[in-house]
């Protein structure tokens, strides 16, 4: 694909992105008094986490697309730093984003924390300690390595709900829930290949698209649960 070709393709992919995701918020806001009661803490926590989710990637996705539509003519600081600091939002929203995860995880399949999710936890904290250093290099249009693959590696151990939602999901036939776990591994699988490789593979890159589908499926799946038209009845064996 031509670089230009290329460009322009994430651009759109990156707008619809965003349409579709804070559509998918907003309706959720809107249809909140639909939920089920016992659901309403659940679907609250979902709510917020991909608000947050939406919030981060406007920033990231957004000034993505301020960069490449007007090159150096950015009116805002460098292009550089219009980018690094649209990964910092997202980098910071996502962490936040799993850690409401675990919150979801908890009351929809009504679990106590253990050390697990408190490792989860210690993980995220970490985490955002971390995107505070000034190793990160916000400013930088390349992420440093090996600092880049370090500072994710408490994600990595965030994203250890997965699992949590596949075991629960499996045990109590929770089939939308067991079917988020699946993308979130999907979601992780792409981003740490591109983390790893996409220096040396820039093409590698382009599995930030199915990452982001992945994260489109799981709102979907969790508005359907929650807010669809059987508001989270149905639970059949996964």
């Amino acid at each position: 694909m031509e670089t230009t070709a290329r460009v322009w393709f994430e651009v759109t992919f990156d707008i619809a992105y965003l349409v579709i995701i804070w559509g998918l918020v907003v309706t959720m806001i809107r249809r909140r008094n639909t939920v089920r009661p016992s659901d309403r803490l659940v679907a609250r926590l979902v709510t917020i986490a991909f608000t947050l989710l939406a919030f981060g990637d406007t920033g990231h996705v957004g000034f993505r697309v301020l960069v490449y539509v007007l090159r150096e003519h950015v009116p805002f600081g460098t292009p550089a730093g219009l980018l690094g600091l649209g990964k910092l939002a997202t980098a910071v929203t996502v962490t936040l984003f799993y850690v409401l995860m675990v919150a979801v995880w908890r009351h929809r399949f009504d679990k106590q924390y253990g050390p697990l999710e408190y490792l989860m936890f210690g993980a995220a904290l970490l985490r955002l300690i971390m995107l505070t250093m000034p190793a990160n290099r916000w400013d930088s249009p390349v992420s440093p390595h090996p600092w880049a693959i370090i500072r994710n590696m408490p994600l990595l151990v965030q994203g250890l709900v997965a699992f949590s939602f596949l075991r629960d999901g499996g045990r109590q036939g929770d089939q939308a829930f067991w079917w988020m776990g699946i993308m979130i591994l999907i979601s992780f699988a792409c981003y740490m290949a591109v983390v790893l490789l996409v220096q040396r593979i820039p093409l590698i890159g382009l599995l930030m698209i199915p990452k982001t589908i992945a994260y489109l499926v799981m709102a979907f799946l969790a508005y359907k649960a929650l807010y669809g038209a059987s508001n989270g009845t149905e639970r059949a064996t996964a």
